[in-house]
């Protein structure tokens, strides 16, 4: 593809965006294309090396702050009408209730799940601790001749299982880690493909 077409699939590709964004965007690669044509290549070559605008899109809403594409979508495109103000401020007791409850329950969930991670981390550390004190306790009674051998046994026992509980912990970090951009690229798409649609 040439570059008035890479960049005509860059615009399409980036139509939620702030025009100032997509119009930084497309010329920063449009310039990027032209370094390229001038370095001896053609410019099918010189998109070919850029990638898929596609994927160069992707990789620009990803680092794009979802803040910054609901500030964009939200922006009323015209003035409202009265009766359209009248509306909304009469129904807001409905809609705006909902709004909250909905964003509520979401966090909740979300905060929950983080919740439950940490709790994990915190029971694993104390495993650790626990352990350490067993077999600490445990070494100094059978060190005086007093019996400790079970305390010894249980700090191992321990030690195990902080080991275990530890690799569980690390996963569940990560499938939330994971959890949370998707959901972040997830609301980004919901507000893009809103705009494209409009």
């Amino acid at each position: 593809m040439n570059k008035q077409e890479f960049l005509d699939r860059l615009r399409q590709a980036l139509s939620g965006l702030p025009q100032e964004d997509i119009d930084e965007r497309l010329s920063f690669y449009g310039e990027m294309i032209d370094d390229r044509v001038e370095d001896g290549l053609t410019e099918q070559e010189a998109t070919a090396e850029i990638g898929s605008a596609e994927d160069v899109a992707a990789q620009i809403v990803a680092d794009t702050p979802l803040t910054k594409i609901v500030r964009e979508r939200v922006r009323p495109k015209r003035r409202l009408r009265v009766w359209e103000i009248v509306l909304l401020a009469l129904g807001s007791p409905i809609w705006l209730s909902l709004l909250i409850a909905a964003f509520a329950v979401g966090l909740s969930v979300y905060v929950v799940i983080w919740a439950v991670i940490v709790s994990l981390w915190a029971v694993d550390v104390s495993l650790i601790v626990s352990a350490l004190g067993g077999v600490t306790v445990g070494v100094l009674q059978l060190s005086r001749g007093e019996p400790g051998l079970a305390l010894v046994g249980a700090g191992i026992v321990l030690a195990g299982l902080s080991i275990f509980l530890f690799f569980g912990c690390k996963a569940a970090t990560r499938g939330a880690a994971i959890l949370t951009k998707k959901l972040a690229k997830g609301i980004k798409a919901l507000f893009l493909r809103k705009e494209n649609a409009a």
